[in-house]
């Protein structure tokens, strides 16, 4: 009887507090897809960019009712074999009581669910930024649709379901380098080894056509990181998540600095891109590792991620594959980076005990990295490189080649980003346009 008196003095209760921080969080996670359509956005050719938009946002709408119907249950249920999860009752969320806590936890299920679903609704719409400019958009829904169920569940599983075979290992991923940024990655890398280059390749200028954009979702992006890192501890009772929060802010500015020496060194200016693209390098580089190191680490690991992944965006042009707005560079070599830096940066008094090499720990941690960091590249790469297969065979993958040179916009979307005639809106013209303004508007696409 005394022993069941202290279990239930011991049982967690709901915590108000740490219920709202985490649907704040939610709230930050989920701008930041809107944040990455428009870094994206920016990126591509003026012809492009609401394609770049609608490829985020569809990721919204579809993973957010799969979320509901299945996905969560297969990312969080019971184990089964080290490698899926399953609940009937959380089979579209018809059986959960609302104020039933999550497991040790003391917020309801439905908030660790809806945190979550933020988290699944980003990792697909990274992808999107290695297809720019040649993709059919209903070809793409049916991609995330797949690729969410086949691939992001089963990971998410993996490293963080309980019973998930990288969880049960030690795999240390605080928010998402192994199931998110790796992940996402890895599938845009098989990808594009499918689909192709896009027309021009190597020959065109494919310059951004909008720096004030990617600037402006690139600090939508560092905003919502914060509640992407430090809402994943789902509390602050014992100060990891403030620790997260303060290495999330260190390491992209110390990878927003180091990218921009490098590009100093190397390309003789400072760019706006380079600022920005370091800075999303830091942010993918800290999320699996912020919790286990210490700020002085999450320097050393934002410095080193910014020169990697600013020397790894040229690979693409080595190997002539065409990552359009560099996933690869950024977040699988960043993702990767973050993670089995800490094998080496764990100080042991942040999440874990678990110290690093440099701390006296040895490379043990080290190599449970390198399980979990080459499984997820791995698995994402095969399976996502194998659904594009598929798809391009049945119902094709890209658009035909000349609406790819016309503008995918107008081939998809029957809109422009920008009407050039001053009337307003972004309906398709249905009036000649002065042979200048046209004239313009070509310079401007191309």
């Amino acid at each position: 009887m005394a022993a069941a008196i202290t279990l239930a003095a011991d049982a967690p209760t709901l915590s108000s507090a740490n219920t709202g921080f985490m649907l704040i969080c939610s709230a930050l996670v989920l701008i930041m897809t809107p944040g990455l359509a428009f870094f994206y956005g920016g990126m591509v050719r003026v012809k492009s960019t609401l394609n770049m938009l609608m490829m985020s946002f569809i990721s919204i709408g579809i993973v957010t009712i799969l979320w509901v119907l299945y996905g969560f249950s297969l990312a969080f249920g019971t184990d089964s074999g080290s490698l899926i999860g399953w609940n009937s009752d959380w089979v579209g969320l018809s059986n959960i009581g609302l104020t039933q806590l999550w497991d040790g936890y003391t917020i309801p299920i439905f908030v660790f669910m809806v945190f979550q679903m933020m988290f699944a609704i980003i990792t697909p719409a990274l992808i999107s930024g290695a297809l720019a400019d040649r993709v059919k958009f209903s070809a793409w829904a049916l991609f995330v649709a797949l690729w969410a169920t086949v691939v992001y569940f089963p990971v998410a599983h993996w490293v963080w379901g309980a019973g998930g075979w990288a969880f049960e290992l030690g795999v240390i991923d605080f928010a998402g380098g192994t199931a998110v940024h790796i992940n996402a990655g890895a599938a845009a890398l098989g990808v594009i080894l499918v689909i192709g280059k896009r027309v021009g390749f190597k020959k065109d200028p494919m310059r951004p056509h909008s720096l004030p954009l990617v600037m402006l979702g690139a600090g939508l992006l560092w905003f919502g990181w914060f509640g992407f890192n430090a809402g994943s501890w789902l509390g602050n009772d014992d100060g990891v998540g403030a620790l997260m929060f303060v290495n999330t802010q260190v390491a992209t500015a110390a990878a927003m600095l180091a990218w921009l020496v490098y590009e100093k060194i190397r390309h003789g200016a400072f760019t706006t891109l380079g600022a920005a693209s370091g800075a999303v390098a830091g942010l993918v580089a800290i999320t699996p590792s912020g919790g286990a190191v210490s700020p002085l680490g999450a320097i050393a690991v934002g410095a080193i991620a910014g020169v990697l992944c600013a020397m790894a965006v040229g690979l693409k042009y080595k190997f002539g594959y065409d990552d359009s707005l560099d996933v690869v560079g950024v977040h699988l070599v960043g993702g990767v980076v973050g993670s089995l830096l800490i094998g080496l940066f764990a100080s042991g008094k942040g999440q874990s005990d678990v110290e690093g090499l440099f701390y006296g720990g040895g490379l043990d941690q080290f190599w449970k990295q390198c399980a979990g960091v080459f499984a997820v590249l791995g698995y994402s790469l095969v399976v996502s490189a194998i659904l594009a297969f598929l798809l391009d065979k049945t119902i094709g993958m890209r658009v035909s080649e000349d609406d790819e040179v016309a503008g995918i916009d107008q081939a998809e979307h029957a809109e422009t980003a920008y009407d050039f005639s001053g009337a307003g809106g972004g309906a398709a013209r249905t009036t000649a346009l002065p042979t200048a303004v046209t004239d313009a508007s070509k310079k401007v696409d191309a």
